[in-house]
């Protein structure tokens, strides 16, 4: 029966020259950016704003996302170890970034960005939402070549065999299921941008995304394996009771939003 699942054995690591090493999920980790970047070019041309935005626009968001996720991770998941050691939050390279530490660093990022620009905050959030799907897609692909962030056991037939964590039966290969979500998701934001003569309220496609990214996020932990060892006593885990209050916000967001009806 072994023979009918996937054995997954592929090396993160594409290759190296010299001290520098390029890998699967540094790869996927700058596409996403790259093709948030192109895409919302497209944004600004569309709507008749200057392309000189895009730059400034993108250096917030790579360090909100960096530095959010990797706050995330050590205050979220490991606070005990990383306060005491604290020269080791530094260490990026070694692992650990947590998807809602960079949701809330991009967040106050933007907030940032549209008080220099002079522009609405929930004009810029629910585009930056459109492309935010996009780039979980590549982040969760990445986490997939890492051979990371797998569910549990399974006998369903795509199950995989993480061989390179020395796993010997099939797991849930939750990465894909989340990245196929997200690509999915995307989708739907940008065919609702893309509509014609629609009326999009501000705060409506940002809405959508805090419901639809963060509810499949909350559904797909069920199947995970815990990340932490605190994890294995809790009935939900660290990851869906971080993802409530996204859930909560997105939902009063998007009463507001068809309440109010502003374009």
């Amino acid at each position: 029966m072994i023979l009918n699942f996937i054995n997954w054995n592929v090396d993160p690591e594409i290759f190296h020259i010299g001290p520098i090493h390029i890998r699967y999920y540094g790869l996927f980790f700058a596409l996403a950016f790259y093709l948030g970047y192109v895409i919302f070019g497209k944004f600004l041309k569309k709507e008749g704003h200057p392309l000189e935005w895009l730059d400034s626009l993108l250096l917030y968001m790579v360090i909100a996302t960096i530095i959010g996720a990797r706050l995330g991770h050590c205050l979220f998941y490991e606070p005990d170890y990383y306060l005491s050691n604290p020269i080791e939050i530094l260490k990026i390279w070694k692992g650990g970034l947590a998807s809602h530490g960079g949701a809330i660093g991009i967040m106050i990022a933007l907030y940032l960005w549209t008080r220099k620009y002079k522009m609405p905050f929930f004009w810029l959030v629910d585009r930056v939402a459109i492309v935010t799907a996009l780039g979980g897609f590549f982040i969760r692909m990445g986490n997939l070549m890492n051979s990371e962030i797998y569910g549990r056991e399974t006998s369903l037939p795509w199950g995989f065999i993480f061989v390179r964590n020395n796993e010997i039966v099939p797991k849930h290969p939750t990465q894909i299921y989340e990245a196929l979500s997200y690509l999915i998701i995307f989708l739907i934001l940008l065919m609702i941008y893309y509509r014609k003569d629609a009326k999009i309220y501000k705060g409506y496609l940002f809405s959508l995304f805090m419901i639809l990214i963060f509810g499949v996020r909350f559904l797909v932990e069920f199947i995970k394996e815990p990340q932490v060892e605190f994890e294995n006593n809790m009935i939900l885990n660290m990851g869906q009771l971080l993802s409530i209050p996204f859930i909560i916000l997105g939902v009063v967001m998007l009463v507001i939003s068809l309440k109010k009806k502003q374009v």
